[in-house]
């Protein structure tokens, strides 16, 4: 990883809607990295990033304001800062749909939440450098994205239509959780799930919650 010098000089912001976690990131990575910035939303991640340009922004993929394209959209909407700016997404989720999206949207790297203090600095200081990383089971997802030559969206074009946070409400749901523990896994309110779910079935053109089920069994997304 370089020395202690060279570690420091990495510029981090961290963006991720649960204050607590980012804390805890923070926390983690203070001694070794600059944290030059914090955000909680798609709108403030955008206005950080653009104020402090920094090394790395360790984002989540799931956040709240914007037009509902989350940690992808932070990307889209600062995509002129590529290359001077790399990201690394560091999400709860391991779904394919969210790996892709946000990997096609420009990101360097997609670890999960699971990943270890150590290995999570390794990843950072990997994704300054110019490197690529991800664990073996998500590299294999975008490898088979794009094993075909082609852009993912044009693989499933009806799943590109969600944002990444109503993909993650979809699985959930598909795979039988009432909308309380939707709420509960995700820390959004039911009624919140309430209306990702009408979006979800209001743009997949889907009557009801076993019409759902179905259809995300049939692209393998449960």
């Amino acid at each position: 990883m370089g020395s202690k010098d060279d570690i420091v000089t990495r510029r981090i912001v961290v963006v991720d809607d649960h204050a607590v976690f980012r804390a805890g990131v923070v926390g983690t990575l203070g001694d070794d990295f600059a944290i030059v910035a914090q955000a909680g939303d798609v709108v403030s991640a955008v206005q950080q990033i653009r104020e402090v340009v920094p090394d790395v922004v360790l984002l989540d993929v799931h956040l709240p304001g914007g037009t509902g394209g989350g940690g992808a959209e932070v990307i889209a909407r600062t995509a002129d800062l590529l290359g001077r700016v790399r990201y690394l997404a560091l999400s709860v989720s391991d779904s394919p749909a969210d790996v892709v999206s946000v990997i096609r949207a420009g990101a360097r790297g997609y670890v999960t939440k699971t990943i270890s203090p150590d290995d999570l600095r390794a990843a950072i200081e990997r994704v300054a450098s110019g490197d690529a990383v991800f664990s073996p089971r998500l590299a294999g997802f975008v490898l088979d994205a794009f094993s075909a030559g082609e852009p993912p969206a044009s693989a499933d074009p009806e799943l590109d239509r969600l944002s990444p946070r109503e993909r993650e409400v979809m699985r959930l749901i598909a795979r039988g959780l009432t909308y309380r523990e939707v709420a509960s896994d995700l820390f959004i309110s039911i009624k919140t799930v309430e209306t990702h779910v009408s979006a979800v079935l209001r743009k997949l053109q889907l009557s009801n919650r076993s019409e759902l089920t179905v259809w995300a069994t049939s692209r393998g997304i449960v």
